[in-house]
């Protein structure tokens, strides 16, 4: 098996073997990584890969506010959709706009919301 492969079929692994409370962290953790990269990139030249960076993490927010089950916590669901929706709208902005100006406001949710995730996460693990 070739390494690539290898590492290919760990990290799947890895990733379908997950309690779901490790997916959403890492799900978190990737938004976060592409809203990293495109704050480096340039929003105004089209080659940049600005707007795909963008769409990679407002994939993840709309994957995690569809994954919300308002039946187990309606309140907090419903708090969560907000927030997720303000993300999404604040993505849309930005990929419209061509601006990064958006970004940091989408930086400090996501990071809030990793935080109290990985509080559950390591409550959960006691």
């Amino acid at each position: 098996m070739h390494p690539r492969n290898a590492a290919d079929v760990y990290r799947t692994s890895s990733v379908e073997n997950a309690p779901p409370i490790q997916i959403i962290r890492m799900l978190y953790e990737g938004a976060l990584r592409f809203l990293e990269q495109a704050s480096r990139l340039d929003p105004a030249d089209p080659k940049s890969g600005f707007p795909h960076a963008i769409t990679r993490v407002d994939d993840i927010v709309v994957e995690l506010r569809l994954a919300l089950d308002k039946d187990v916590g309606p309140e907090v669901s419903e708090n969560l959709e907000r927030l997720y929706l303000y993300c999404e709208d604040e993505l849309g902005r930005a990929t419209m706009d061509r601006t990064l100006e958006p970004l940091p406001n989408v930086r400090t949710v996501l990071e809030v919301l990793l935080d109290a995730w990985q509080q559950v996460e390591v409550q959960a693990g006691r």
